[in-house]
């Protein structure tokens, strides 16, 4: 089974930035999607961003033109640089690889932004 694993979270003041990383125990090439979501508080999980194989990607609005997803399949892994952080961005960020119709998570990583 895959394994993913998160990081690059922390504290941030608002208007700073982190890059989040998801490193995955197997190849993420070929017919595979990969995204980035996030859960605060009280709130429900919602998708941040996700990345197709061929290299689409798509954002909530609320992230466009600050969020940014890459793939690295030569080191099997995913990205999310988070630029011009706001409160609201307070989450446990979590990132999702889709394979053969299985879902895999990883554990996710504590993004804090406060002043």
């Amino acid at each position: 089974q895959v394994q993913l694993v998160e990081s690059g979270g922390g504290l941030v003041q608002p208007g700073g930035s982190l890059r989040l990383s998801c490193a995955a125990s197997g190849s993420i090439s070929g017919n595979n999607a990969m995204s980035w979501y996030r859960q605060a508080p009280g709130k429900q999980r919602e998708l941040v961003a996700y990345i197709t194989t061929g290299g689409s990607t798509n954002y909530r609005d609320s992230v466009k033109g600050r969020f940014s997803i890459s793939r690295d399949n030569a080191k099997n892994t995913v990205y999310l640089q988070m630029n011009s952080l706001k409160l609201e961005d307070t989450a446990v960020y979590y990132c999702k690889l889709l394979r053969g119709g299985v879902d895999y998570w990883g554990k996710g990583t504590l993004v804090t932004v406060s002043s």
